[in-house]
């Protein structure tokens, strides 16, 4: 076991340096931020404030440097704001953190009962509206929920507050919208994966013994159904970070993604490799987290 967690370790570090890389890459072919920094300024000028940013070097030097400087947390200061990137991305991401488990922790919440209710009553009312909702949520892009929403709860009802993160109304809309595309997959996973053990011969000796429906489903299928609930959760994390980076935008949150994007438009290289850099590690590192319970959950694959 232990060599297969070092192996998944190696990986995760390639996957971290690819990701900065790609990251550099696309940042320098974007264009020159010191021409938006000082677009009316003499060549001259431009030329030594280039050698004071350290875009003078060649890219293999400056991604060299960069990388090198990453590895003991220094991701330079940014070009606007003047201060260490990496401090203003630890000072937003609180609020992504947030926004992304109150998302994923609503999925949950929705998925589980209602994936596990289908799949034993199946063919039900209430399974065919939630098969009905896996194929209206997963086809919503977030930002045009996230509008309507708005629409909807703030402009038309006066209910909850259009943008900001001071209060519990304020965080309501965000969460929801970010939770609106993953809820229906998990939902379709948990209730693909219980109809397929729920017709196993453990399940059916549980159930002869007289144990209660509750605890047949609870204690013995449950376990077993959630090993691909477990691998999609993990995936889903990730894309709920990715997808935090609209919502943000469109509720004016004041969390990393919205750090990104303004950072983008105004080519602010160290800003953007500093976020990009944090949530690739937040996402492989609960990546490795549920390979760590996949084995115990799955220990056929410690035996092999």
């Amino acid at each position: 076991m232990t060599a297969f967690l070092l192996r998944r370790l190696a990986r995760l570090a390639v996957v971290i340096i690819g990701v900065s890389l790609v990251t550099f890459a696309i940042l320098h072919a974007s264009g020159d931020p010191v021409s938006l920094i000082m677009p009316e300024a003499p060549e001259s000028d431009r030329v030594v404030l280039r050698a004071t940013l350290g875009l003078h070097d060649p890219l293999p030097i400056q991604f060299a440097r960069f990388v090198g400087n990453a590895a003991v947390g220094n991701f330079g200061r940014s070009f606007f704001h003047r201060v260490p990137a990496f401090g203003l991305v630890l000072e937003r991401m609180p609020t992504t953190l947030t926004l992304t488990l109150l998302s994923m922790a609503l999925a949950l919440v929705v998925a589980l009962p209602v994936g596990i209710y289908g799949a034993v009553r199946r063919g039900r009312a209430v399974d065919q509206v939630a098969t009905g909702t896996v194929f209206l949520g997963q086809s919503m892009p977030v930002f045009w929920t996230g509008i309507m929403l708005i629409l909807l709860f703030s402009v038309q009802w006066r209910l909850l507050p259009v943008s900001g993160w001071e209060s519990w109304a304020s965080v309501v809309l965000p969460t929801a919208t970010l939770s609106t595309f993953t809820t229906p997959l998990l939902l379709r996973i948990v209730r693909s994966s219980m109809l397929d053990v729920i017709g196993l011969d453990y399940v059916r000796t549980a159930r002869a013994k007289g144990l209660s429906e509750w605890l047949v489903i609870c204690r013995h299928a449950l376990k077993n159904a959630a090993l691909p609930l477990v691998t999609v959760t993990g995936l889903q994390f990730g894309l709920l970070l990715g997808g935090a980076v609209i919502t943000e935008t469109v509720f004016a949150v004041p969390g990393v993604g919205r750090l990104i994007v303004t950072a983008l438009r105004q080519l602010d290289f160290p800003v953007v490799q500093a976020g990009v850099f944090m949530l690739a590690m937040i996402v492989v590192s609960v990546n490795f987290l549920v390979d760590v319970l996949y084995l115990y959950l799955n220990p056929q694959i410690r035996m092999r």
